[in-house]
């Protein structure tokens, strides 16, 4: 078994060498190819051996390694300048460009991870290195796959600190105990539709682990899992992601989620359990806002994935869902979303989190919001309406569960070196089953939330209000991210009267 955290060393050491690499997101981009290709590789050997009429969609000339004296695979290869313009000039086009009207899933995969990643390294020479080092592991072996697989975690998690690459990051602990409360089934179709780096998927793929006991169940997690991500370095870890966890062919749709007419999604596209950390805070692109009906319709990129997550659950179907505190508030359209969610769905717990969870990429405070489609509820996302069915037993929410998390003694926020833990949710998972209100547990009726104006921004009454002072550095930060949002809705304004 190889030295795998000694190997990643190696290759940040060999990385940080090479002048074309700038920061730790173009790093972890260029190492996800990297491993990519050397996984999937690995992949189709074994594919190979196992089933004699396999054909790798790779091509033997780009293949990491087919037989002696190919590119990757040969550590006496080529090097230097040539390996540079193979990369770059064969090796890249070619993949970009795979053939993938039959169908060819794998294929697909190929060709949509090189389609939108780019190598940046200028040595050949370092380039070599690298690929040396990853010679070391094969991912055939099932320590070294597993191995990698945990370390991978903690690559990941690099991105939390790498500039605006921190969005695709969850941290595992609220991963893991959102995954752990919604206990997926087998056979339940599972989605996180803004998937990211791919923890919700890989979380749930290791809960459903512990009740296979067949090839079959073991086929039924890979063909029921699915993810959308709609940028390419995302894709392309968190397909890496699910094939470190046994997935062959990762059911991961390149594209983004709010891109088509919510009509466009019926019951055939409708899950059973929905894992995910939409993106909050953003602005919507491309007009994907014309996809939803005018009674919903926002920039705001939280409001609308939500409207969308309540329309794709299936009746009885269940979500577990980060949300940002703007999300519980505010009148109008976001009014308008908040009631559909109680009415359609019964929101049970809203678990209330410290502002520093996702820090350094968001300093906003934000919520894990657990609720059920209700059997009966309306499946048309336009059928609600501020003026209508305002009475409580119009509404599948009947009571509203708030648990505020508070940080462990002696913490005044979290950070890099001092994350939030898993097992600060033990006491969560201890109240859970036998809810008793207390300093920091305390429950809403739906007939309150309706006189708030469906306002689910609602305190802890047992705790007085407590003045936060920001630091220059946080004001400045908010500042900067005001600016930005009203740009991004200023160019859209003058783009729509042009």
């Amino acid at each position: 078994m190889a030295n795998i955290s000694g190997v990643i060393k190696s290759i940040r050491d060999i990385m940080w060498q090479d002048t074309g690499l700038n920061g730790d997101a173009q790093r972890i981009e260029q190492l996800g190819w990297l491993l990519f290709l050397k996984i999937f590789s690995d992949k189709d050997k074994e594919l190979e051996l196992l089933d004699e009429t396999y054909k790798s969609p790779i091509p033997d000339k780009f293949h990491w390694v087919k037989e002696k004296g190919n590119w990757a695979g040969d550590d006496e290869g080529m090097t230097g300048d040539e390996l540079v313009e193979f990369v770059d000039r064969q090796l890249f086009p070619a993949l970009r460009n795979l053939d993938v009207s039959t169908g060819n899933r794998r294929a697909l995969i190929v060709r949509e991870v090189f389609d939108g990643n780019n190598n940046y390294m200028k040595s050949g020479i370092n380039i070599r290195k690298v690929l040396n080092k990853l010679n070391e592991i094969d991912f055939n072996i099932a320590k070294d796959r597993h191995a990698f697989g945990e370390l991978y975690e903690s690559i990941l998690k690099e991105l939390q600190s790498a500039g605006k690459s921190g969005e695709f990051y969850t941290p595992r602990a609220i991963t893991q105990f959102i995954t752990d409360i919604i206990d997926p089934q087998l056979g339940e179709k599972i989605l996180d539709p803004a998937c990211g780096t791919g923890g919700y998927l890989t979380c749930a793929i290791e809960h459903l682990k512990k009740q296979a006991n067949s090839v079959e169940d073991r086929k039924s997690i890979e063909e029921n899992i699915a993810g959308w991500e709609y940028k390419p370095l995302p894709y392309l870890l968190a397909t890496t992601n699910l094939i470190l966890h046994d997935i062959e062919v990762p059911n991961i749709r390149f594209g983004d989620a709010l891109d088509q007419p919510l009509s466009n999604f019926t019951e055939k596209d409708r899950v059973n359990v929905i894992l995910a950390n939409p993106p909050f805070g953003g602005i919507v692109a491309n007009n994907n806002e014309t996809n939803f009906p005018l009674t919903y319709r926002t920039k705001e990129s939280a409001d609308l994935f939500l409207i969308l997550m309540i329309h794709i659950l299936k009746q009885g179907g269940r979500a577990g869902i980060v949300l940002p505190d703007g999300s519980l508030t505010g009148d109008g359209i976001k009014q308008r979303v908040r009631e559909k969610l109680l009415k359609d769905c019964n929101l049970h717990t809203i678990i209330r989190l410290p502002n520093s969870v996702f820090q350094p990429y968001a300093t906003v405070a934000t919520n894990l919001l657990f609720f059920n489609k209700v059997q009966g509820s309306s499946n048309q996302a336009d059928q609600s309406h501020p003026e209508q069915g305002r009475r409580a037993d119009n509404h599948a929410t009947k009571e509203v569960w708030y648990y505020e998390h508070r940080m462990p003694e002696g913490y005044k926020a979290y950070n890099k070196t001092r994350p939030i833990q898993a097992k600060e949710f033990d006491p969560i998972k201890a109240w859970w089953n036998n809810r008793q209100e207390s300093d920091i547990c305390w429950k809403v009726s739906i007939d309150k939330i309706i006189d708030r104006g469906y306002d689910l921004d609602i305190k802890n009454p047992t705790k007085a209000e407590e003045a936060h002072e920001y630091s220059s550095a946080e004001l400045m930060a908010q500042l900067h991210k005001s600016f930005e949002k009203s740009n991004l809705l200023l160019n859209s304004l003058m783009e729509a009267v042009k």
